[in-house]
């Protein structure tokens, strides 16, 4: 696959080799967001040992291990029978010739032998901080590497150097991948989500409708049974969390609404939304205003948004995908993904807030989030307390201009939300697909800025 992106990780993996001091590393995060390949693109030119885990018996990998490090450091594979004489054998290498020595997909040789933890907490206190080589362990049980690697009870808690969180593309770092015009590219991230792997599947030669046939409703294809793939590497009984990631990707987004749609009690399904939301497949969302995370206004979300598309309109039509894909596609998904589309559209104008602040095109705001009471919603509200400054924004993927009635409506919303003092700074911006009326930016004042595709495309481009 080709390598996109992560240059600032791949710059703090090099600053490590280059330290004269060893470096531990855990490297995270779910299946297909390149962990892999980040780590093969930091090892090429650098001398290294390379070592990816499978699931198979204690034994073969032991052997596996031993004979990527003789041939890493052009030996004869020696006779060894246990972890510790492993990684005795490796920190004899290591001591005479410094390298980068990564492990992939590590939960696999702590499912085998968990006293490989504490051969390993042996080998970094005894061996590694000898010498001047990088160890690397990386794995996508996000769940096993949280709490057996990393969390307070493993054996190698507090010996870590650094750690890498990696998650999927926001929309400007996927561009780099998607080859359609900002339109497309926007209504294609809706799809696919910032994930790599999903980014490089589709052919950007051909139009959007033709790779959503061939790569997400062909039943030969990966993406077609990929959630619960996903689901099955971390989770020994997915059905439950199947239906429950169906509830809030079709708009049964709080707990009740989503025991009601599932059928699971309140006790369980916290639990179960606790572990979708540490795998990073939903998110909990409360208004922006609101201080308390515990807030019982808070909704929940798929966090991927191939996920949600996936949820949406693969899911709930297996039966019919099977028989007249086609007519699933021209009938169901095409005339429907405007509404999906409009949703991820509200989170790229976020992104695009944040840009313009960052270029001082907008003035800054600590928090940038979506505020919502009772029947009144705003798409974004950011906040800037020190200053008592806030921005109202809305986001509109339609294909008639904006005009003065989402101005007018977008002033009423203000008087809903209590934040900051009655004499707040307002600020105001509107994102909009299909533009502007004619007129409607000289007939509004300096506390209005307009975002048309032309803009919001110049804001996200990875070239700009």
């Amino acid at each position: 696959m080709t390598f996109y992106n992560r240059s600032a990780e791949l710059t703090t993996l090099e600053e490590g080799f280059e330290a004269n001091t060893h470096s531990f590393i855990v490297v995270y995060g779910r299946r297909r967001v390149g962990k892999t390949e980040l780590l093969k693109q930091f090892c090429r030119d650098r001398p290294h040992v390379y070592y990816l885990a499978a699931q198979e018996a204690a034994s073969q990998q032991l052997t596996k291990f031993v004979t990527q490090i003789a041939a890493a450091f052009d030996d004869r594979v020696p006779r060894i029978d246990s972890w510790d004489e492993a990684f005795d054998y490796l920190g004899d290498k290591l001591e005479s010739e410094s390298r980068i020595v990564v492990i992939d997909e590590f939960p696999y040789l702590i499912d085998a032998n968990e006293s490989i933890l504490s051969y390993l907490q042996s080998f970094v206190d005894e061996r590694l901080q000898q010498t001047d080589a990088m160890l690397i362990l990386c794995g996508s049980s996000i769940s096993v590497m949280e709490s057996e690697v990393l969390g307070h009870k493993s054996p190698l808690y507090g010996r870590r150097t650094q750690q890498f969180d990696i998650t999927p593309f926001n929309f400007r770092d996927a561009r780099a991948v998607i080859d359609y015009d900002i339109e497309d590219a926007i209504r294609s991230y809706a799809i696919t989500g910032g994930t790599p792997m999903y980014l490089t599947l589709f052919a950007y030669s051909q139009t959007l409708a033709e790779n959503i046939s061939s790569q997400v409703l062909s039943q030969n294809s990966l993406l077609y049974n990929e959630p619960e793939f996903l689901l099955r590497t971390e989770l020994r009984s997915p059905a439950r969390y199947l239906s429950i990631l169906e509830a809030i990707a079709t708009g049964h987004t709080t707990p009740n609404e989503i025991a009601g749609m599932t059928g699971i009690n309140s006790g369980p399904l916290s639990k179960y939304l606790q572990t979708l939301r540490r795998l990073r497949l939903i998110e909990r969302e409360t208004p922006v205003t609101v201080s308390s995370p515990q807030s019982k206004r808070s909704l929940y979300r798929i966090a991927d948004e191939f996920l949600r598309f996936w949820f949406r309109y693969v899911e709930p039509n297996r039966s019919s995908i099977t028989e007249v894909p086609d007519i699933v596609l021209e009938e169901t998904i095409l005339p429907d993904l405007q509404t999906h589309v409009s949703t991820v559209f509200e989170r790229v104008c976020r992104e695009v807030v944040w840009e313009a602040v960052r270029r001082d095109e907008l003035e800054p705001y600590g928090t940038v989030g979506r505020w919502w009471y009772g029947e009144h919603e705003v798409d974004i509200v950011g906040l800037s307390p020190s200053d008592d400054r806030i921005l109202f924004a809305e986001c509109k993927w339609t294909s008639s201009p904006v005009g003065q009635s989402l101005v007018d409506d977008l002033k009423a919303k203000t008087e809903h939300v209590r934040w900051g003092s009655p004499e707040r700074t307002e600020r105001f911006a509107l994102f909009s697909k299909s533009g502007f009326t004619e007129g409607l930016a000289d007939e509004l004042d300096a506390s209005w800025t307009l975002f048309d595709l032309q803009k919001i495309d110049m804001l996200t481009s990875p070239s700009n």
